[in-house]
């Protein structure tokens, strides 16, 4: 299951960060609430699965997806990117949410 959203293809959306793989890409965190979805978070990692598992910005995910709300996982691979490419598309896709997401400026590590 996937869809194109930003002019890349993104893989998901999962409820657990679990069904993400282990590889290099930039992710997203989602909030479905009645059919809205909401961007929560935008990120890259060399390790997608692990950094969105143990992510420090988790609490503020759930926060901001409170009450009837879900949290979703998505992520486009890129195995063949260097980290300095990879922060550049999680900027441009930042770039083209509004509003911005609202758990915070990129605080990426590989």
């Amino acid at each position: 299951m996937g869809f194109e959203m930003w002019g890349y293809q993104f893989e998901g959306a999962y409820r657990s960060p679990d069904s993400l793989e282990s590889r290099p890409g930039i992710y997203v965190v989602w909030c479905e609430d009645g059919g809205e979805w909401t961007v929560l978070y935008v990120g890259e990692s060399a390790n997608v699965k692990e950094r969105v598992a143990n992510h420090e910005r988790a609490d503020c995910w759930r926060r901001n997806c409170s009450g009837s709300g879900a949290i979703y996982y998505s992520a486009t691979y890129t195995p063949n990117l260097r980290q300095a490419t990879r922060i550049e598309i999680e900027r441009e896709i930042r770039r083209k949410i509004n509003p911005p997401p609202p758990c915070g400026e990129r605080e990426s590590t590989v």
